[in-house]
């Protein structure tokens, strides 16, 4: 199940192959790959009555295509978890917006992936449902796997086996590059406001955003074209209806590629420093003009982003009551502020209480212009790095994608949760700061046998360009997973 989205319709069209034996085929994967945990909810039955009944329709361009949905959107009849003990029995009366225009396409949903809870983190390993394996340098014994990256990491790591031929996951600070780079896959985070929120279970509402995870820019593609453009139930989206992407030959020898002096990061192993060397030679050979630039606040990224994330999951997690919906106790003390207190006590895991705590913290009167409005300042001076290196004529940014490749679970849970997204999150977060749509693609493997990923980033609601380009760099260096991957079976 290796094919393309363009493959997998083509067979369909010639009746090669049916639909219901593609949903079939998807479902027995997700079963032989079981032990990796890359889904909370499987929608067998759901999924074998859609593609039973199912006529193809050749305008629906993913018509009887699988896609799995990470678990923070909403999905009317389905549970939505969050990955929380809070939610772990809420299902939502609608679908959001993204999953609303994937079913209307014709995609057949087989399930929920695995995250970390409410997106708090970047490694799938904080779930109520236990951690998300990463199929590559995988081992029997848990601590001696590396991690799936986050929090994306079941939707990475659906798409890596092969259990569907696209996913959603979110991006925050990196939550769909980070797994995508650690997993070998496609991950592409779309410009702020290009791709409907409505329906995704909110952490940071000024930076969240709809990610796509496939095997190839394509696949990105195709979905990207289904999922984007205006909302009027998001007004954060652009108002104006989003011309579709066409995959198009670019002359390289007409751009300029910056390449951040400030990612060169102390942490930075030699085999991603390598690849990175070697894809900047790609882009050099091949005609275009490479520069270094600058981007000066790169450094007070972590700490403006992890104060600004953490005072709005105050605000968001303030939901949850138990009041009207999600997890509730009964209190030891019959009152309202005891039922609050234990409920959510009970139904948070350690990393979002903690989040919680810290972002109310920053919000206090005595704390607000010192942290929190300074942080905002401080993300408006990173912005500011980058339209000023969009304004004097630099086309894309290659960065690495995270710093090193995955690393193994003992190593990982070792780190409390602010140590861990600091160091893998290092590369990814700017984008989400600034706004502007980044993606990781896949290049090559370690001596390990762990791929390495690169990401580029380009101008705001320039996806269609950086679409196009990453699609240049992928036929460059034919990084095949299907050749590669391990293989598990459960």
């Amino acid at each position: 199940m290796f094919q393309s989205i363009k493959q997998i319709r083509q067979s369909i069209h010639n009746k090669q192959t049916s639909i219901k034996e593609i949903t079939e085929t998807c479902l027995s994967r997700i079963e032989e790959t079981k032990k990796i945990n890359a889904y909370i909810t499987v929608t067998k039955n759901q999924a074998l009555k859609k593609s039973n009944d199912m006529i193809n329709d050749e305008k629906n361009v993913l018509q009887g295509v699988t896609v799995a949905i990470k678990d923070n959107f909403c999905t009317k009849g389905i549970p939505t978890t969050c990955a929380s003990k809070m939610l772990q029995d809420f299902i939502a009366p609608y679908d959001a917006t993204v999953v609303e225009k994937l079913k209307h396409s014709g995609a057949i949903i087989v399930g929920k992936t695995n995250m970390d809870e409410f997106a708090m983190g970047c490694g799938t390993v904080d779930s109520l449902f236990g951690i998300t394996r990463n199929v590559w340098g995988y081992n029997e014994e848990e601590a001696l796997c590396r991690i799936a990256g986050g929090s994306s990491g079941g939707s990475a790591v659906a798409v890596a086996v092969g259990s569907c031929f696209a996913a959603l996951g979110s991006d925050t600070g990196g939550s769909t590059r980070n797994p995508a780079s650690y997993c070998g896959v496609v991950g592409f985070k779309p410009s702020y406001g290009s791709v409907s929120r409505h329906g995704l279970i909110p952490l940071v509402n000024s930076m969240d955003v709809p990610g796509i995870l496939t095997r190839s820019v394509e696949d990105c593609t195709i979905v990207y074209n289904v999922i984007s453009g205006p909302d009027p139930k998001d007004p954060t989206t652009i108002q104006k209806p989003t011309q579709p992407v066409s995959l198009s030959q670019l002359d390289l020898s007409k751009l300029i590629i910056g390449v951040p002096e400030e990612y060169k990061s102390d942490h930075i192993s030699s085999e991603v420093m390598k690849t990175w060397e070697s894809v900047i030679q790609i882009f050099s050979k091949a005609g275009a003009r490479v520069k270094k630039v600058s981007l000066p606040h790169t450094q007070s990224s972590i700490v403006t982003y992890s104060i600004l994330n953490q005072s709005e999951v105050a605000s968001n997690m303030a939901r949850y009551t138990g009041l009207f919906y999600g997890h509730r106790v009964t209190p030891s003390i019959n009152s309202t502020d005891q039922l609050l207190a234990e409920t959510r006590a009970d139904g948070f895991g350690l990393v979002v209480r903690s989040r919680i705590l810290a972002g109310n913290y920053f919000l206090l009167k005595r704390n607000y212009e010192n942290y929190f409005l300074r942080a905002l300042k401080v993300r408006q001076l990173i912005a500011q790095d980058f339209a000023r290196v969009w304004g004097s004529g630099v086309h894309a940014l290659i960065t690495p994608t995270t710093l090193t490749t995955a690393p193994l679970v003992a190593d990982y849970v070792q780190l409390d949760n602010r140590e861990q997204c600091s160091v893998q999150d290092y590369c990814t977060q700017p984008a989400n700061l600034a706004g502007c749509p980044a993606i990781s693609i896949p290049i090559n493997l370690t001596s390990d046998k762990l791929p390495v990923s690169i990401q580029i980033m380009a101008p705001n609601f320039q996806d269609g360009f950086l679409l196009n380009l990453s699609n240049w760099l992928e036929s460059q260096v034919e990084f095949n997973i299907e050749k590669s991957i391990p293989k598990i079976v459960s």
